[in-house]
């Protein structure tokens, strides 16, 4: 009979098994407090020169958020770098002022082009780009 299918069953006496599983590993971003902490004496405000980095950092490297600007929010990593990671042009930061989450990839890290941030309420933003954020002298 040209053009029938058969019905493969599997043999007799051996069970097919199939698993799946759903692992969801979500990172949580704070936000940090950008008050300074009160002193006798007022430290000047850093101005922060822009420069060019990699498209990607290590999720891990992520320590605390800063908003500072409508379209981009400021990461601060382990061991004292700061980042800016620009957001789309249609996502402000309005969202991101508790702190942001973000789905773990299986590589570990975050990309420009690649990756997004979410907020507690559900909105998402695209990252479009990092820039390593350097005190201006």
């Amino acid at each position: 009979m040209a053009g029938a299918q058969q019905r493969v069953s599997p043999p007799q006496g051996e069970m097919v098994h199939s698993e799946v599983r759903i692992q969801r590993i979500i990172v949580r971003v704070p936000r940090m407090d950008v008050n300074p902490v009160a002193s006798s004496r007022a430290l000047p405000a850093i101005t922060w020169v822009e420069k060019r980095t990699e498209r990607c950092v290590p999720v891990a490297s992520l320590a605390a958020v800063s908003i500072t600007r409508p379209d981009s929010v400021d990461l601060m990593l382990a061991g004292g770098k700061r980042l800016r990671a620009r957001l789309e042009d249609d996502c402000p930061t309005l969202d991101f002022y508790s702190g942001f989450y973000m789905k773990r990839t299986p590589d570990g890290m975050v990309c420009a082009s690649r990756d997004s941030i979410r907020s507690r309420s559900g909105g998402r933003c695209r990252i479009s780009s990092f820039r390593m954020l350097v005190p201006s002298r």
